[in-house]
């Protein structure tokens, strides 16, 4: 997605290397029993990008809650929110998690698409800061310098809309430093910036080095369907119980990572082995204690209105359909008194 691509460094983080759930013995504690191949729907499936952030995807892989659903996901990673959609418009996956907008857009242009689950249900940008205490006000960013990724970019469409909300003009009252994605701390470290715009796992990155948080961009933002599960209306239609398979093993996949946030580092360290244990720890406290991972697969309205809202903003998309013509609730609602009856730990 050329404006708003939530698969871009500043919220996906440093480092995206894939890393396969391999059969050594520290693999195989985390790691249910496979059940046999023969017997699972082969599922190709694009995630926007290998990303910290999906962690529950990641977990109800390796707790095998999606094979226990019967089906298989072949999961590759597309290179962003607009290839994530493009691979399922193409037929190449038959599910994607990217920025849902993407739906709203194809829907608008008469095009298909529905979103039938969340995987990320709240914005993680935050404002770090080396030599600045906590910001109350945004009015205190007055006469300061930010680092972010640049325009059109989420985390540069975010930063500006706030500071526009309080009054303050980008290169009269602050000044922004645009830096390209993944060297959006090189300012702030260098002296050159008074705060910098990031997400996890960068933040746990700064914290190692001395960086405090001193703003949450998300909170200020408040629910926001920042990912979510995007399929086409045909499958939906013809097969709905590979649709209710795949929720009923994020549902499983999301309650299992809150219960067990110790399960749910192991299989970072598994997945992202490039990473610092302490990124990951840190990382994954941060996106539990400020439930930035869906609690359950089920879209909230209102997390769904706050996206639209920004896009309309960032004039990516017009507003011209409903959430009910978007969004279809009835495999996660179904999803959701099936793990009611399953024991998670």
């Amino acid at each position: 997605m050329a404006a708003t691509s939530s698969a871009d460094p500043g919220k996906r983080g440093l480092t995206r290397r894939t890393a396969l759930l391999a059969g050594t013995s520290a693999a195989a504690s985390i790691c249910a029993p496979r059940i046999s191949r023969a017997a699972l729907t082969e599922v190709p499936f694009a995630e926007a990008a290998h990303y910290l952030g999906y962690i529950g995807l990641y977990v109800g892989i390796a707790a095998g809650y999606f094979e226990q659903q019967g089906i298989h996901l072949n999961v590759a990673a597309a290179g962003g929110d607009t290839q994530a959609f493009a691979a399922v418009l193409g037929h190449s996956a038959l599910f994607g998690i990217g920025d849902p907008s993407m739906t709203q857009m194809s829907v608008e242009q008469g095009g298909p698409g529905k979103v039938v689950g969340t995987v990320i249900q709240r914005a993680s940008y935050y404002i770090v800061s080396v030599k600045h205490g906590l910001i109350k006000n945004p009015q205190e960013f007055k006469g300061t310098t930010i680092a972010t990724l640049p325009e059109p970019m989420t985390t540069f469409s975010i930063m500006k809309r706030m500071l526009q909300e309080n009054n303050l003009v980008i290169g009269k009252d602050v000044k922004v430093i645009q830096v390209a994605p993944g060297a959006e701390l090189g300012p702030l470290f260098a002296g050159q910036a008074d705060f910098s715009v990031t997400s996890p796992p960068n933040v746990a990155a700064a914290q190692e080095h001395g960086a405090h948080i001193v703003y949450d961009l998300g909170k200020h933002l408040g629910p926001f369907c920042n990912t979510g599960i995007e399929v086409l209306n045909q499958t939906v239609q013809e097969k709905p119980q590979v649709v209710q398979a795949l929720c009923n093993g994020f549902e499983l996949a999301f309650r299992r990572t809150y219960a067990d946030p110790t399960y749910a580092k192991q299989v970072g360290y598994k997945q992202f082995p490039d990473l610092d244990k302490y990124v990951i720890d840190t990382s994954i406290d941060q996106l539990l204690n400020d439930r930035i991972v869906a609690q359950h697969v089920y879209v909230e309205r209102a997390q769904w209105e706050n996206l639209i809202k920004m896009q309309i903003y960032l004039k990516n998309v017009r507003g011209t359909v409903t959430f009910e013509q978007m969004v279809d609730n009835t495999f996660a609602e179904k999803a959701m008194k099936f793990a009611d009856h399953v024991k998670i730990l």
